[in-house]
């Protein structure tokens, strides 16, 4: 869509194409329900979220598209008054939502300290079923596990072993899977297996792109400041999926991920009294 220009536009802080260029309405509207609607128990009409979409750059028509999928796939509820259409989230929506937030607004929090032992997974899925493939390695690494050869996962974080197994079971790969949690052993290196389970470089990459998208970014108004939250948000929220949250051991010395963390921490704090304060402005006068 041609709106990235329109965004950049508007918002010179945020003119990171990568960043914002490709970023789609429906997960755009995904963020916008996340923030401001998930919060409350109410409904908004239609031309709100048009309005607050069509801010960020994206076309009315877009809006609307992404609207009725979200409908279609269960996360949004519609009540008619006459010709004009209210959405609320649905049970499902606010799930999907609240377990999105948790990831969101919990995945900077302050490190543990670890203990030195991993979890090994063993799984052995055939070549030929690759949607299968597909979907354990995605959900694998949701979970923060890397893939240092085919069929062997890891993270240095045993406690995900419970929701490891879920997802196998969910698979229907229990039969063929195994694990160990354990110190690493006399041969190799730590951090070699990290190098080749998961590509740091790319992730630091991605963080220091968000730290020079945000960290000059001085929202002048209570519509600006509505609008660098949604982008805040919606540039963070890919981070809980890019990033395994290794151990500060398992790091490179400077780590970006600790400074980008703590800037989204100050800056949602910075803009979220006005951000607020103007979506319930913009809900409550188009009522």
């Amino acid at each position: 869509m041609s709106t990235a220009a329109e965004t950049v536009s508007a918002h010179p802080a945020l003119s990171r194409r990568r960043e914002l260029g490709a970023t789609s309405a429906r997960s755009l509207l995904l963020t916008v329900l996340g923030e401001f609607v998930l919060p409350r128990d109410e409904t908004v009409w239609t031309q709100v979220l048009i309005d607050v979409l069509g801010s960020l750059g994206v076309e009315s028509k877009s809006a609307r598209q992404a609207l009725a999928r979200t409908a279609a796939e269960g996360l949004l509820v519609s009540d008619r008054a006459g010709r004009r259409v209210r959405w609320g989230l649905s049970e499902q929506g606010r799930r999907l939502l609240s377990d999105g937030a948790a990831r969101i607004y919990g995945f900077g929090s302050a490190e543990h300290s670890w203990d030195g032992r991993w979890m090994v997974l063993l799984v052995s899925v055939p070549e030929a079923r690759r949607q299968l493939r597909h979907r354990l390695r995605t959900r694998l690494a949701w979970a923060g596990l890397g893939s240092p050869a085919p069929g062997v996962w890891l993270t240095p974080d045993p406690s995900k072993q419970n929701e490891v197994a879920d997802v196998i079971a969910d698979l229907e790969l229990t039969a063929v899977s195994s694990s160990f949690v354990g110190p690493f052993g006399a041969i190799g290196a730590e951090r070699q297996v990290v190098e080749q389970a998961w590509n740091l470089t790319a992730v630091e990459a991605a963080y220091e792109e968000f730290l020079d998208t945000f960290t000059d970014a001085a929202p002048v108004d209570p519509a600006d400041v509505l609008a660098h939250q949604i982008h805040l948000v919606h540039a963070w929220r890919r981070f809980p999926f890019l990033d395994p949250k290794l151990p500060g051991e398992l790091l490179p010395a400077g780590w970006a991920g600790s400074r980008a963390a703590e800037l989204f921490d100050t800056l949602h704090t910075q803009w979220d009294r006005q951000a607020q304060e103007h979506w319930h402005h913009l809900v409550t006068t188009a009522g």
